[in-house]
C-alpha cells in the first residue's frame, strides 16, 4: 500500500517558516524585555540604597564633627576651669603658709608673756611675803617703836635720816607693788589679745582647709573628667601637637625672659657653680633631662616627685622675671640668676614670689604641687643658658 503525502507549494513552506519564525522572535522579545525591566528595577534600586548609603555616612560625619566640637568646648572649658581652681588653690594654700607663720609667730609671743608672767608672779609672790614679814613686825612691835626709835637717837642728825630712811623704804615698797601690779594687768591684758588673736588664726586656718579639701576635690573630679575627654578625642598625634603647642608657648616665653632679664643688673650666673647648687626640693626623679616624653618631644628639664605643699627654693640668687599660671605647666615661676641664665619651677600649688622680688639661694619661692592638669605632684624644674635647656644634674647635687 502506497502512501502518498501532500506535497506543498514552494510559497507555502516560506509563509509557514516566517510565520513559525515570528512566533519565536515573540516569545524571545517578551523574555528580554522582561529581563531587561529586572535589570533596569535592580539598577534604580541600587543607587537609591547607595544614596541613601551615602547620606547615612555623610549625617554620621557631620554628627561626629558636632560630637567633637561640643567636646573640644567642653575640654576648653575644663582647661580653663583647672587654671581657675589651680589659681584659686594656690592662694588658698599661699595664705595657710601665712597664717601658720603668724601661728608660729603668735605663739612665740604668747609663751614669751607666759614666761614674763610667771617670773612676775614669783616676785610679786616674795614681795608679798617680804611685806608681809614687814607689816607684822611692826604690828607686833606697834607704833611706839618706831617714836622710841628716834627718840633713843643721840644726834639730831640721825634722827632726820632715821625718818628718812623709814619714809624711802616706805615709798619703794609702794611703789614696787604698784608697778608689780600694774605690770600684771597689763600682761593679762596682753595675753588675752594674743590668745584670742591666736584662736582667730586657728579658725582661719581650719577654714582655709577645708576650702582647700573641697576645691582638691572639684580639682580632682576635674582632671578626671579631663583626662576621659582627652582620651575620647585626642589621638597620639593630637596629644603631640598639644605637646608641642605648649613647648612652644614656653620657649616664647623663655625668649621674653632672656630679653628682659638682660636689664637686671649685679647678677654673676651659673657658670662657676657647677654640681655646687642644692635641687630646689628634695624628691626622687621621675622624669630626666632628654628622656622621651611624647613621639619625637624630649624632656627639657627634670620632674622631681615631691608631696603637696613642701617648699621650693630657687637654687641661686636671682631676681623673679615670671610668676603665674601657664597653660601645661600650671603655676609656674621663673628666676634671672644673670649672664644668660634662668631657672624654672613649675606644676606649683603655690607661688610665694611676685614678679621684680630678690631672692638669696635656698630662699623658699613656691609650694609643690600638681597645677596644669598635672597627674602626679611634684616639681617641673629646668635650667637654661641663653634660652637654651641643659641638664639640671650638672649643677645640682
Amino acid at each position: 500500500m502506497n502512501i502518498s503525502y501532500p506535497i506543498l507549494k514552494r510559497s507555502q513552506f516560506n509563509t509557514g517558516y516566517a510565520f513559525f519564525i515570528g512566533l519565536v522572535l515573540v516569545f524571545l522579545s517578551f523574555d528580554i524585555f522582561a529581563q531587561t525591566d529586572t535589570n533596569v528595577r535592580n539598577s534604580v534600586q541600587s543607587s537609591a540604597k547607595a544614596n541613601q548609603q551615602l547620606s547615612d555616612i555623610q549625617q554620621a560625619i557631620n554628627q561626629q564633627k558636632l560630637t567633637l566640637l561640643s567636646t573640644n568646648v567642653e575640654i576648653s572649658d575644663l582647661e580653663q576651669q583647672l587654671k581657675t581652681d589651680d589659681i584659686a588653690i594656690g592662694k588658698i594654700a599661699r595664705n595657710l603658709a601665712n597664717t601658720s607663720s603668724s601661728l608660729t609667730k603668735t605663739r612665740q609671743k604668747l609663751d614669751q608673756l607666759s614666761s614674763e608672767k610667771k617670773q612676775l608672779a614669783l616676785a610679786k609672790k616674795q614681795q608679798e611675803q617680804i611685806l608681809a614679814k614687814q607689816l607684822r613686825a611692826a604690828y607686833s612691835t606697834g607704833h611706839h617703836d618706831y617714836i622710841k626709835l628716834i627718840l633713843n637717837q643721840e644726834k639730831p642728825s640721825n634722827v632726820q635720816r632715821t625718818i628718812t630712811h623709814y619714809q624711802y623704804l616706805n615709798a619703794a615698797r609702794i611703789e614696787e607693788i604698784k608697778a608689780f601690779k600694774s605690770t600684771i594687768t597689763q600682761l593679762n591684758d596682753v595675753s588675752a589679745q594674743y590668745q584670742q588673736q591666736a584662736e582667730q588664726l586657728t579658725q582661719l586656718t581650719q577654714t582655709q582647709s577645708q576650702q582647700k579639701q573641697l576645691l582638691e576635690l572639684s580639682k580632682t573630679k576635674q582632671k578626671q573628667t579631663l583626662k576621659a575627654l582627652n582620651t575620647k578625642a585626642l589621638t597620639e598625634q593630637q596629644k603631640l601637637a598639644k605637646l608641642e603647642r605648649e613647648e612652644s608657648a614656653l620657649v616664647a616665653l623663655l625668649k621674653k625672659m632672656a630679653a628682659a632679664a638682660q636689664k637686671v643688673e649685679n647678677l654673676v650666673g651659673l657658670s662657676t657653680l657647677k654640681r655646687q647648687l642644692t635641687w630646689p626640693v628634695k624628691g626622687r626623679i621621675r622624669h630626666s633631662f632628654g628622656s622621651s616624653k611624647q613621639g619625637y618631644l624630649k624632656w627639657k628639664g627634670v620632674f622631681l616627685s615631691a608631696p603637696i605643699g613642701r617648699q621650693v627654693k630657687t637654687i641661686h640668687n636671682g631676681t623673679i622675671l615670671f610668676s603665674d599660671w601657664l597653660k601645661g605647666y600650671g603655676l609656674v615661676l621663673v628666676v634671672d640668676h644673670g649672664d644668660g641664665y634662668m631657672s624654672l619651677y613649675g606644676h606649683n600649688q603655690a607661688l610665694l614670689k611676685a614678679v621684680g622680688d630678690r631672692v638669696e639661694a635656698g630662699e623658699p619661692i613656691a609650694l609643690v604641687g600638681q597645677s596644669g592638669g598635672q597627674a602626679n605632684s611634684g616639681l617641673y624644674f629646668e635650667i637654661r643658658h641663653t634660652g637654651i635647656a641643659v641638664n639640671p644634674k650638672l649643677w645640682c647635687k
